[in-house]
């Protein structure tokens, strides 16, 4: 025999929450959400030299999500073993930052290209912000 009290039977109405739904990142809108174009800058700045091996990757990792993470880090190791290849040193990069161009493409994102100049060449860095928790994050970074 059952108790049926210890048992019972879910409420009609009762919705389904995923713990995502209430833990997760949350979306914030753009009012919410600091000037983009200084985290552009500095980010771009320290991508540069994290492929350069002046600086690590972990200290990006705040800024930047999961899949960036990891798509920075086969780019760092790449640049390293090219760097070994050709017997050179990490070194910090001198680049200057040149145009920011930045677009909204919806509420809460930031879609930016940041124009960088170094003595051998130009560089484009594409970048996509998402507003998360009440602050931005790069959730798509490409050097080109």
């Amino acid at each position: 025999m059952t108790d049926p009290a210890a048992d019972p039977a879910p409420h009609p109405r009762a919705e389904r929450f995923l713990d995502e739904d209430f833990f997760g990142h949350q979306p914030s809108p753009r009012e919410q959400l600091p000037d983009p174009e200084p985290l552009l800058v500095n980010l771009t700045r320290c991508v540069i030299e994290v492929l350069a091996g002046a600086r690590e990757l972990d200290q990006l990792a705040r800024w930047v999500s999961d899949d960036v993470y990891r798509h920075l880090l086969k780019r760092v190791v790449l640049s390293s073993r090219a760097r070994a290849v050709k017997g050179q040193q990490a070194q910090r990069p001198a680049v200057s930052i040149g145009r920011v161009t930045i677009t909204e493409p919806r509420d809460g994102v930031i879609e930016a290209v940041v124009i960088v100049h170094s003595r051998v060449r130009v560089r484009a860095v594409a970048l996509r912000l998402e507003g998360f928790d009440h602050r931005w994050r790069a959730s798509a970074i490409n050097v080109l």
